[in-house]
């Protein structure tokens, strides 16, 4: 499913939830308004046979059923109101007449103490109400109320009993079905109310979606033009402050890395083929001299085989070189705890035994988390630099102190044109190209510091001489490592 189905599929189910509820609502509020009006209405039907004087059909005392009238029970016969006609036996009348005109209505039964049924005339039916256990109950005690619904020959029946005293209950009954028709009647208004609704926020739904993914699919259209055509030159417009322009922005930051990196292993392959083609060629004229070795003297024959392997040995580091940039500055596998002054200790030793220059060793005890074979590279490319510039019996200042590597030596130091450049890949200066290396023993010394979080930097110290610096970030602890 499309994510703009989605979201008009979400928008209907929102819209069909509240006419659903609003529908439910609507209609138990209607329901229960109208059995409310029902219910009053038997009340007001029931209290005109209640007996006079009596409260709420407290039943303050017995009535005497010789002479109910003169009790303060029903009215007498004759005298208006809802009853027409003599009294029976029990005290009730034999008749009762309509309700005034605009007054309730209803079926009319009365119940003896002992559960005797009287059905008064004048109500064109003599069908019987059965009685409920709770309308003996009302009857035998003559007090209190109970309203049900009942089922009389198939008639639905909304039914009050009251009680009446000492005479025992009226029991007023009124049809539900009109209130049952008029609520059939709202059901189907509501249905059909809410399938056009449902319907319509269908369809709205659909058209917010369009209207509202329209961004995102030029967005999209433009990304695959992008992908398609493998032009990192291009961008993605980002004006806005919505999520789209974030999202542009975070888009085109992407491409900038991506294109800076592409850039720069293009610059690498080239540089390095660049790099790689002298001894190569050295190499390649070397061995065609060296098929016809037996035609030069001993001296020039070991003279060449010596200078063969040393184009080897160069052409073996610069290679390594290459690889080692070619990595990035993204750490090869899982960092470890690893002590530096260690790791300088033994790179300063292993200098000290290819050359005869002085080292002057101050070394704090800390403690990082990194690469120990990248730190050791690093280092080695710092020591090994600064021997290549350092005259001859002149020391080298190695001092390690609150995780900030320091390595000076005594040499020319750097040209001011040159110190922007010199950690850049392949760079040398005008006064290095004379002697070994390939230019990218600084290069992966950044690249080193960079992979830990560190940073280098490289100045002329004071007095003379170069000054490199060096930390690796992530220190762990200093001085007590």
């Amino acid at each position: 499913m499309t994510l703009r189905a989605r979201i008009a599929a979400v928008a209907g189910l929102a819209v069909a939830l509240a006419v659903l509820v609003a529908a439910i609502g609507l209609y138990v509020a209607v329901r229960s308004d109208l059995r409310s009006e029902v219910d009053k209405s038997l009340s007001q039907r029931a209290a005109a046979f209640m007996p006079r004087g009596s409260a709420n059909n407290s039943g303050n005392g017995p009535e005497s059923p010789e002479n109910p009238s003169q009790q303060g029970g029903l009215p007498p016969p004759n005298g208006g109101g809802p009853f027409a006609g003599d009294h029976d036996g029990g005290g009730f009348p034999s008749s009762v007449a309509p309700a005034p005109l605009g007054g309730p209505s209803g079926y009319v039964q009365f119940v003896s103490p002992d559960g005797t049924v009287h059905i008064p005339g004048g109500q064109g039916s003599s069908t019987t109400i059965p009685l409920s256990a709770t309308d003996k109950a009302i009857a035998r005690s003559g007090k209190g109320q109970a309203l049900s619904d009942r089922t009389v020959k198939g008639v639905q029946l909304r039914v009050l009993t009251q009680g009446n005293g000492a005479r025992g209950a009226a029991v007023v009954a009124r049809p539900l079905t009109e209130v049952n028709n008029e609520l059939n009647r709202l059901l189907l208004i509501l249905a059909i109310v809410g399938v056009v609704g449902i319907a319509l926020a269908a369809g709205l739904g659909a058209l917010v979606a369009r209207a509202a993914l329209a961004p995102i699919a030029r967005f999209t259209r433009r990304t695959e033009t992008l992908a398609g055509g493998l032009d990192l030159s291009q961008r993605l417009p980002d004006g806005g402050r919505d999520e789209l322009a974030r999202l542009a922005t975070s888009f085109n930051a992407t491409l900038d890395a991506l294109e800076r990196s592409v850039e720069s292993q293009r610059n690498l392959v080239a540089d390095a083929s660049h790099e790689l083609r002298t001894p190569i060629a050295s190499l390649r004229a070397n061995i065609q001299v060296l098929a016809d070795a037996e035609r030069l003297p001993p001296e020039d024959q070991a003279s060449l085989r010596a200078e063969i392997v040393g184009e080897l040995d160069e052409l073996t580091r610069l290679v390594g070189d290459v690889v080692e940039l070619a990595r990035g500055a993204e750490p090869k596998g899982e960092l470890h705890d690893v002590y530096l002054d260690e790791i300088v200790r033994g790179a300063v030793q292993r200098a000290q035994r290819r050359s005869d220059t002085p080292f002057q060793v101050n070394l704090e005890p800390t403690l990082l988390r990194g690469e120990a074979e990248r730190i050791d590279r690093a280092v080695s490319n710092l020591l090994d630099n600064a021997r290549k510039w350092s005259p001859p019996g002149e020391p080298i200042e190695v001092d390690l102190h609150d995780g900030l590597l320091s390595i000076r030596d005594h040499g020319p130091g750097f040209e001011q044109a040159d110190l922007p450049h010199v950690f850049e890949r392949f760079y040398r200066a005008d006064r290095a190209r004379k002697l070994p290396g390939s230019g990218l023993g600084l290069a992966i010394v950044r690249q080193a510091a960079e992979a830990h979080g560190g940073h280098v930097a490289a100045a002329n110290a004071p007095g003379g001489g170069a000054r490199v610096q060096i930390d690796f970030g992530k220190i762990v602890d200093t001085a007590n490592a």
